[in-house]
């Protein structure tokens, strides 16, 4: 289940009402006449299961309600009560897989920022990435795996390019665009400066073992488990299961191919670094590639407001916006 509180000023309240009546799967409606005092207007809260949710949303952008008001969203941990369970039966599908297109692109976008924490984060990983594969450490390189915060971007990189949030998907591309090239700049800096301290072997790519030569070596499965994993993490990302997300990070060598391609220029060894930039490219477009096509599935199974019901709520909202004493609607 879902609250959503939603501020709108009184001649759009009637609107509001019609579209919690016109969609299946609310539970409960409760009206504050005057309730909000800065800026003035009516408070509606509207309870209702998660999979219902994206078509209240359908409804209220058709009134301009984002405009000229305010929509929050809340997920209670626990909602007991016989009506919270019969709106759970009315709405439609389930609600682990209802895609709330304003909640998906707000939380990406939140994670598509260039930030120093994106930065930081990423540097991190990407030197993490580098030890391990001067050291053949595959515990290090995991490690890197699960500090990489890459699919952040990515992700919201697929959902601007299906929205068409253009805004959105320029914010993200430079968040890849320079937090890459910056991480690997730090690598070959800090491999530059350990080669002549005698901290690592400048001859350990070629003397390594296989833990880590898989890196340099792309081959058709680097693309495969590249859309497996975006698949799943779009999946996970949109049924709020940000604990599945570690694993899938695991199995992306996105970060430790950025640190290949830094620590093999510095050593000399072109050869590997083309290869593994081609490890990053693959693994870059299968996670997006997957991505969208997760969202083209979801879209085409959301269901939409009923034929006509969009008309329904707009000429309602009309009839309401005559209101008189103190903006309560007229008696029937």
């Amino acid at each position: 289940m879902m609250l959503i509180r939603i501020r709108v000023p009184a001649d759009l309240t009637e609107g509001v009402l019609a579209t919690a009546q016109e969609v299946p799967g609310v539970a409960e409606l409760a009206v504050q006449r005057g309730g909000s005092l800065e800026p003035p207007g009516d408070v509606v809260e509207i309870q209702a299961a998660r999979e219902a949710v994206e078509r209240l949303l359908e409804g209220l952008n058709h009134l301009d309600v984002q405009k000229a008001g305010s929509i929050t969203l809340f997920s209670p941990d626990t909602v007991l009560g016989t009506h919270a369970e019969q709106a759970e039966k009315e709405a439609p599908g389930d609600g682990s897989d209802a895609v709330i297109w304003d909640e998906l692109e707000q939380r990406t976008g939140s994670d598509s920022k260039l930030t120093w924490q994106f930065l930081v984060f990423l540097v991190a990983a990407t030197n993490l990435a580098g030890i391990g594969i001067v050291t053949d450490s595959t515990i290090a390189i995991v490690g890197a795996m699960v500090v990489g915060p890459e699919f952040g971007p990515l992700a919201a990189l697929a959902v601007a390019l299906v929205e068409r949030r253009w805004a959105l998907a320029r914010r993200a591309a430079v968040a890849l665009a320079v937090g890459f090239p910056a991480a690997m700049v730090t690598v070959a800096v800090a491999a530059a400066v350990s080669i002549p301290l005698g901290l690592y072997d400048p001859h350990a790519l070629t003397s390594q073992g296989s833990a880590v030569e898989f890196i340099s070596h792309p081959g058709p499965y680097s693309f495969i488990v590249a859309v497996i994993a975006g698949a799943v993490g779009m999946v996970s990302l949109v049924g709020n299961k940000s604990s599945v997300l570690v694993g899938v990070f695991i199995s992306v060598t996105t970060v430790p191919a950025a640190g290949y391609v830094a620590v093999a220029l510095v050593l000399g060894q072109e050869d590997r670094a083309l290869g593994s930039a081609l490890q990053l490219a693959l693994n870059l477009g299968g996670i997006v590639v997957a991505a969208i096509l997760v969202l083209l599935v979801y879209r085409a199974l959301t269901p939409n407001l009923p034929h006509g019901a969009a008309a329904r709520i707009v000429r309602r909202a009309a009839r309401g916006s005559g209101m008189h004493d103190g903006g309560r609607p007229p008696r029937a």
